[in-house]
Parts: structure tokens; sequence; C-alpha cells
């Protein structure tokens, strides 16, 4: 699910502030942007992350800024930038070349400009530093249930459209059954009216035809399917949105094999209905952990 998040914090040497964004993604893809004063600490950061965040393309910048007002220490190595600074212009007589700006050369010439590190992290600033970690985090997944809300009311409302037209299949149904009997009733006068025949052997071919064009099993897995994909949807469970998806391919199995099995004009556009709605509930269970 799509979600952003922020917090921040000071300590007496640190101002922080740590930024979550999460796009929908079937895995989890992290990004993560350190300062290197956290490098040490990247491994434990990225576990604290996967902890909290179980799917999506996840984008986090960590940013620790000292509050020190003063500049950043450096220092020149002075007989470093003079040996450069003489080369330089020893190769511009040997050339006839004149260069642009040698002391700009010479100052940016490895070595010549060097920057005193700062203080190591205490292990106070940076459980300050794991606090916003976390509260930038659940900031983000306040978005994110905001957000599974509202697809979870879409779906809803796609499953009723589902029942609505399984119901009115059910309806059909003993309908379908009276043409089949009709047909077939009028196929036997026929045939057994010209030719000698097995009365035990017709009477098997009949029960077994019956039980292939009888729907009543797959209306009942598909209920079933129904109600276990609501169960599902309103769950406590930290991510379902792979199971969900699991019982949508059962779903459209038993809705295929109901609209191949019932070969009714009626049944068939209610038939297309279902799966026009089951169409959109993959569409959004992609934004769904």
């Amino acid at each position: 699910m799509t979600g952003f998040g922020i917090a921040e914090a000071q300590t007496p040497s640190y101002e922080i502030t740590v930024e979550v964004k999460t796009l929908n993604s079937k895995f989890l893809d992290l990004t993560l942007r350190l300062p290197k004063l956290l490098n040490q600490k990247e491994i434990e950061i990225r576990n604290i992350i996967n902890d909290e965040l179980i799917r999506g393309k996840i984008s986090i910048a960590i940013q620790v800024n000292e509050k020190s007002s003063e500049a950043q220490p450096l220092s020149v190595n002075e007989s470093l930038f003079n040996s450069y600074y003489n080369q330089l212009q020893e190769l511009e007589k040997n050339t006839g070349r004149t260069f642009s700006d040698i002391l700009k050369i010479a100052l940016e010439s490895p070595e010549v400009i060097s920057y005193k590190e700062s203080a190591p992290l205490n292990e106070v600033d940076y459980l300050q530093i794991k606090e916003v970690i976390i509260n930038a985090i659940n900031d983000c997944n306040t978005h994110r249930i905001q957000e599974g809300d509202t697809v979870s009311s879409v779906l809803i409302s796609y499953i009723k459209q589902i029942e609505k037209a399984l119901e009115i299949v059910v309806s059909l149904e003993p309908k379908r059954l009276e043409k089949i009997r009709e047909k077939l009733k009028a196929n036997l006068s026929e045939l057994v009216g010209s030719i000698n025949y097995d009365k035990d052997r017709l009477e098997q071919e009949l029960i077994y035809y019956s039980e292939k064009l009888d729907v009543n099993e797959e209306i009942e897995r598909l209920r079933i399917h129904l109600n276990y994909f609501r169960d599902t949807l309103y769950s406590k469970a930290p991510s379902h949105g792979k199971k969900l998806g699991f019982i949508t391919q059962e779903m459209g199995r038993e809705i295929n094999t109901l609209g191949s099995k019932a070969n009714d004009s009626n049944i068939q556009e209610q038939v297309i209905l279902m799966k026009e709605e089951l169409e959109k509930i993959k569409e959004q269970i992609l934004n769904i952990l």
C-alpha cells in the first residue's frame, strides 16, 4: 500500500529527521539512505524496518545533523599543496600551455585538504534515532491503514455483487434442470420408440449425465470462498494479501466451472457479471499487504 510518514526529534547534539515512503509491491524492496554517522548501524536499522514493514517498495531517508554552528574543522597539508602547485607550474613551462586555475587544481588534489571526523555517536543519541525511525514508520502505517479501510470497503462491494449474481443463478437453476429434463424426455421418447434398449444401462447413463450437469457443488464452494474471503479481509493478521490472492484464484475456478457446466444463456449472463467483479478484485488485491 502507498503511504508517507515523517518524524523529527532533537537531542543535545543532533537534529534528527526520518522520512518513509511506500508504494505497492508484492515483495519488500527497501532503499535506505543513511548518514555516514550510522554506517555501522545499517544492518540493525534494516532489521528494525523489516520487522515493522512487511511488503512494498519502501524508501527511507534518515538525516542526522549536528547542532554545532561552528564550521567543520579542516586541515591543509601545505607541503603537499606546494608540491602539487610547483609541479603544475613546471608542467606549464614544459608544455608551453597555461592551465586555467592551477591554484584550484592543487587545492582539489588528493589529501591536500582533510576534514576532522565528527565525534562517534553515543548510545543515548542512537536510541533516540531508533525511536524516531519507529515513529516515522508508525506514521506511514497510519496512512496505509486508512487506505486499507478504503480498499476493504471497495472489495466488499465487489463480493456483494458476486453474491447477488450467485443468488440469481440459484433461482435460475430449477428452470435450467427442468429444461434439461424436458429435452431428455423428448429425445428418449424418440429413441426408445424405434430400438430395444437396456433400461438399467440407460438409467446409469442418465444419472451420470445429470451429475455431470449438476452445479450445486460449484455454488456451495463459491459461497464458502466468498465467506472465507470476507473473513480473511477482516482478520487481524499482519499480512493477508497473498492469501486473498489464493482465495480469488479458487473463486475464479468455481465461476469458470459453473459457467461451463450450466450451458444456459441466463446463467451465463450472471457468470460474466461475476467474472467482471472478480477482475476488479484482482486489481485491488495488489494494493493489500
